[in-house]
């Protein structure tokens, strides 16, 4: 396989929308699939939600643009939005190279896990994925 970054990775959970949340103790990592950032094709705007905000799960919170279209981003699991990856405003094109480590899209706390439990494993995601 190609670049090891695209590879779908265990430690997280993936929506049916192709976002994925990462749980580290408290706090919820969340972006989207490498999926998804093939599927948009070149990123060129990446909106983030403010720090502070709270978000409900399956809920509007960011939204990403590319030069084929603008697409919303939902909120893999509940909680209130406590980092925002600000180096993608300068550079939202490191979504299409590393989606799952360094193009991060915000940070959650005041999580539920538990919210975690109805979403995807990689593989499943995976099969999901390759239905579309």
């Amino acid at each position: 396989m190609g670049n090891p970054a695209s590879k779908t990775p265990n430690d997280r959970k993936f929506t049916k929308t192709h976002e994925w949340v990462k749980i580290e103790g408290n706090i919820a990592v969340v972006g989207i699939s490498d999926h998804a950032q093939h599927a948009l094709g070149d990123i060129t705007f990446v909106e983030l939600p403010a720090v502070g905000k709270q978000v409900k799960k399956a809920q509007s919170c960011a939204t990403i643009e590319s030069v084929k279209a603008a697409s919303d981003i939902y909120a893999p699991i509940s909680g209130e939005i406590v980092e925002a990856n600000k180096s993608l405003e300068t550079h939202p094109e490191s979504v299409n190279t590393d989606p799952f480590e360094k193009a991060w899209l915000f940070k959650l706390k005041n999580i539920n896990p538990s919210e975690a439990s109805d979403l995807l494993d990689a593989d499943a995601y995976d099969e999901f994925a390759k239905s579309e």
